[in-house]
């Protein structure tokens, strides 16, 4: 689902520790991911940089707080003030500005999917079956397991469960009751544009804004606290996206977005993932609720 639809970004900005090390890791493969696993059509981490911008004293002291554990991490996020911020990006306007965490190594990819692709083909590569099903049921086979789908079923000693929103439904029958619920976000993407814009991602938790270029020239914007149907909000969101372009980078002010992009997020309470084995439930793997 999800994995068709992101934007491919990569950041090591976070605000727990295990989730810091974890971003660590991940970039240290991404940089190498064309090497590692070799695919057709190469996939490149572009270094745009994150910028995650507070408007008040409170939210100025929250990023402050994250970067001194970043940096602990070996994280390179710096905390930048508003004469910093105007330097590092033309155009934006930093009259409501405080400060701003930034980390120059935070990117994206220019061909998201083609990560996705990468895993698959390297898999293919070791003789690996990919099977495309509805799985409906897992339930317990003996020492194995049972996975039910539309095709009919397969057995395995391990299954691993990484199926977003849809991971509770699959441990139902196993009496497994994990609190992850489904939460819809949008991008607004407009068409391609020649002159570049803006460089780095740059996001308002305060303002429910996130703009950045991509490198196919199109501008990816977002109302973060967008909700409701999408037929019926998405004028109010680009209304709320132009207004906060005008605040804040108004070299945005005429960027029209006419393409509304749904996805969803898997949402836990803390808003930290669930990875590892299921107890009592021996060859039964979980990695989903990344919120």
């Amino acid at each position: 689902g999800a994995s068709g639809v992101q934007p491919g970004g990569v950041r090591q900005q976070w605000g727990t520790r295990v989730n810091c090390l974890l971003a660590r890791e991940s970039v240290a493969f991404y940089r190498s991911l064309n090497e590692r696993l070799e695919p057709r059509v190469g996939a490149t981490l572009e270094p745009c940089g994150y910028l995650f911008l507070a408007h008040s004293a409170d939210r100025l002291a929250a990023l402050a707080a994250d970067v001194t554990l970043q940096q602990a991490l070996g994280v390179p996020s710096e905390l930048l003030g508003p004469d910093e911020l105007a330097a590092l990006v033309p155009g934006l306007l930093v009259s409501t500005v405080t400060g701003a965490a930034y980390c120059a190594e935070d990117g994206y990819f220019d061909r998201p999917q083609a990560v996705v692709e990468a895993f698959a083909e390297a898999c293919t590569r070791r003789g690996v079956v990919i099977e495309h099903a509805n799985v409906t049921g897992l339930t317990a086979d003996g020492e194995g397991w049972d996975v039910k789908h539309g095709g009919g079923g397969a057995s395995a000693d391990v299954v691993v469960i990484a199926a977003g929103y849809n991971t509770p439904t699959l441990l139902t029958e196993l009496d497994v009751d994990l609190p992850i619920v489904k939460q819809a976000r949008y991008l607004l993407l407009s068409d391609p544009i020649g002159e570049r814009l803006l460089e780095p991602l740059v996001v308002s938790a305060e303002r429910h804004f996130a703009a950045k270029h991509l490198r196919s020239g199109r501008m990816l914007a977002s109302d973060l606290s967008a909700a409701g149907d999408l037929d019926d909000h998405a004028t109010r969101w680009r209304g709320h996206v132009r207004d906060t372009a005008l605040e804040l980078l108004p070299q945005l002010e005429y960027v029209s977005y006419p393409l509304v992009v749904e996805g969803f997020y898997d949402v836990t309470p803390d808003h930290q993932p669930v990875i590892g084995s299921v107890a009592e439930r021996d060859g039964v793997w979980v990695a989903a609720g990344f919120s």
